[in-house]
């Protein structure tokens, strides 16, 4: 562990190990194996690139992401760390290269996909050559449960089979204890030390609000806190990153669309672009954002429900890789939650699986309209306690308030047992209102003595009321009757006054609380911190790799604070290990002490 700890200092320029990270290398380095649960951001990464390091032989990390292997292995080349690459985009010269390194010992890391290891050939190479350990980075995806699931990822217990004297880590940010215990049972990890960091980011603000003109709501978020600063936006279609990426350039900023529909070349060259370019939004579906190190994402938002809150949770964890400030901001609305069953009822999964993902998606409700602390409720769905206040969530800063809607909760549900329990939200609303389009009239709804009792709330409040109702179970949608809504045995005790509900307001704008851009210390001078980041922009661009590579904006800041005045003092800025020293220590010693 001497030597460990050598390595973090020298090589990764950090001073001391962060939680469970000495844990996990001491028990890789003795040979055992582990299970490791980090926040991203926590530094699951070090965890498997020191004892690789330490140990003889190179350590081979099973990784899903093809498309950030080559960012990946440019980063620890960067630092001297000897590593590289086996996967699709090399020709066979460079391939040949790579495996020549592997069995002549001098690579410390080797990236390689589940689908290429599980070939033939490829373990027959990897018998041949001294392997330190075994990383399974993104071991969620092994679960058929979970919201990343890769079907080649259920064969890797072959490891287990094939190298049953390599030691082997398991690594993930996003996983609920049922995904964990299935981690273990299909990797065969039953004897492996278990290491649970925790799940909670306390420097992401989450802010979750209810759809009501979702472009400008967006467009407000973003000029009023992340104007000029790097982001992804979430959208349910290909079809609407699209629109929303052509809508957002429109209006002066720097967005690109993503998602699996794009050809590979224009996904790659948008990938870049987000990385190493500053200011880059990215809008996509789900297709991106898996192993995406870039520290300084200072928001990633939300224009449809995630599925759940595991995606949630791995998507918007995304944010403030670098500990400082980020936001997770969602709009959300009732035709989300239709939408998402409706997908989940014509998907091809068993009866047993639709149930379970039905749960998961009330959960994922029950966190936007809840009227308590947002990352409470977060945590405390991972089985993480925490304090019932974080003091940074919508909730928190701004906290809900209530009324009492008994009254208006059972006129809802009179409505819907009134039309039959197969009509959808548009037209109960319209229904309650008294409203005189043709569909009430051609279905009579004029005549019952529903018609015309909820004018005291205007059509934005009714959705409100019918999606809190949905959120607490007292209602669903039948997707059976194309998508109508109709009631639970739970709402039985409401309609007959036993019961009284306190609902929260929709409130359309909610304080607002002006954060990120990541704030700079006031003792810095702003000229010399621009001055630190175009050198940093410069060497980045000259060595084709993002400005993150070169130095995280937290090692800009100590610069800019500390000012150190030679080597001896440069060096001991964290982040600052003897590679960047040589490297880079004489061109920002430079701008530090000159003109700027």
């Amino acid at each position: 562990m001497k030597t460990a700890l050598t390595t973090l200092q020298d090589t990764f320029g950090f001073d001391q190990f962060l939680l469970h990270q000495e844990e996990v290398i001491s028990t890789l380095i003795n040979g055992d194996d582990a299970l490791v649960l980090m926040p991203t951001g926590g530094g699951k990464s070090l965890c498997y690139q020191i004892p690789a390091i330490v140990r003889n032989g190179c350590g081979v990390v099973v990784s899903p992401l093809i498309a950030l292997m080559k960012d990946q292995v440019d980063a620890l080349l960067a630092l001297g760390i000897h590593a590289g690459f086996l996967n699709s985009t090399l020709d066979q010269f460079e391939a040949n290269q790579i495996e020549d390194a592997l069995l002549d010992g001098s690579l410390d890391l080797l990236y390689i996909a589940p689908e290429r290891l599980l070939q033939e050939r490829t373990q027959h190479l990897l018998r041949q050559a001294d392997i330190s350990l075994f990383a399974i980075d993104e071991a969620h995806c092994v679960s058929q449960w979970g919201h990343d699931f890769r079907a080649d990822y259920l064969e890797l217990n072959m490891l287990h089979e094939e190298f049953p004297d390599v030691p082997r880590i398991a690594l993930t940010a996003t996983a609920d204890v049922r995904t964990q215990q299935e981690i273990i049972s299909r990797l065969d990890l039953g004897d492996a030390r278990q290491f649970l960091a925790g799940f909670d980011r306390p420097n992401i603000r989450y802010t979750i609000t209810a759809k009501h003109n979702p472009r400008n709501q967006l467009l407000r978020f973003l000029k009023d806190s992340h104007q000029d600063e790097a982001g992804i936006i979430y959208c349910l279609s290909r079809k609407k990153t699209e629109e929303t990426a052509t809508w957002l350039q429109d209006q002066g900023f720097n967005a690109l669309p993503y998602h699996a529909g794009l050809g590979s070349e224009k996904r790659a060259t948008h990938q870049s672009r987000f990385l190493r370019e500053d200011g880059v939004i990215i809008v996509a579906t789900i297709a991106f954002g898996m192993g995406i190190d870039k520290p300084d994402v200072r928001f990633v938002a939300h224009l449809d429900l995630p599925k759940t809150i595991e995606s949630y949770y791995q998507e918007t964890g995304r944010a403030g890789r670098d500990g400082l400030p980020a936001d997770a901001w969602m709009v959300y609305g009732i035709q989300d939650v239709i939408k998402l069953r409706q997908m989940l009822d014509n998907s091809d999964g068993s009866e047993a699986h639709k149930r379970v993902e039905q749960h998961r998606l009330n959960a994922m409700l029950g966190l936007c309209e809840i009227t308590s602390c947002r990352r409470h409720a977060m945590l405390m769905y991972f089985d993480e306690d925490s304090p019932e206040q974080c003091g940074n969530c919508d909730s928190c800063l701004t906290p809900v308030d209530t009324w009492d809607g008994t009254d208006s909760a059972r006129k809802a549900l009179s409505v819907i047992h009134r039309t039959g329990q197969r009509f959808g939200v548009n037209h109960l609303v319209d229904v309650l209102r008294g409203s005189e389009n043709n569909k009430v009239f051609q279905f009579d709804h004029h005549k019952l003595p529903t018609y015309g009792i909820g004018t005291e709330l205007d059509v934005n409040q009714w959705r409100s009321v019918f999606r809190q109702l949905m959120a607490r179970g007292y209602i669903s949608v039948d997707l059976d009757r194309y998508g109508g809504i109709k009631l639970e045995e739970k709402c039985r005790s409401l309609l007959r006054g036993e019961e009284q509900i306190e609902l929260r307001k929709d409130i359309r704008k909610v304080a607002a609380v002006k954060q990120t851009k990541a704030p700079l210390p006031d003792d810095i001078d702003i000229g010399l911190w621009e001055a630190l980041r175009e050198c940093r922009r410069r060497l980045a661009e000259e060595q084709g790799v993002p400005p993150y590579v070169v130095f995280h904006d937290s090692t800009l800041q100590a610069m800019a604070g500390l000012m150190p005045k030679d080597l001896d003092e440069f060096g001991e800025l964290s982040g600052v290990g003897k590679r960047k020293l040589e490297k880079y220590g004489l061109t920002f010693l430079e701008v530090i002490h000159g003109e700027y």
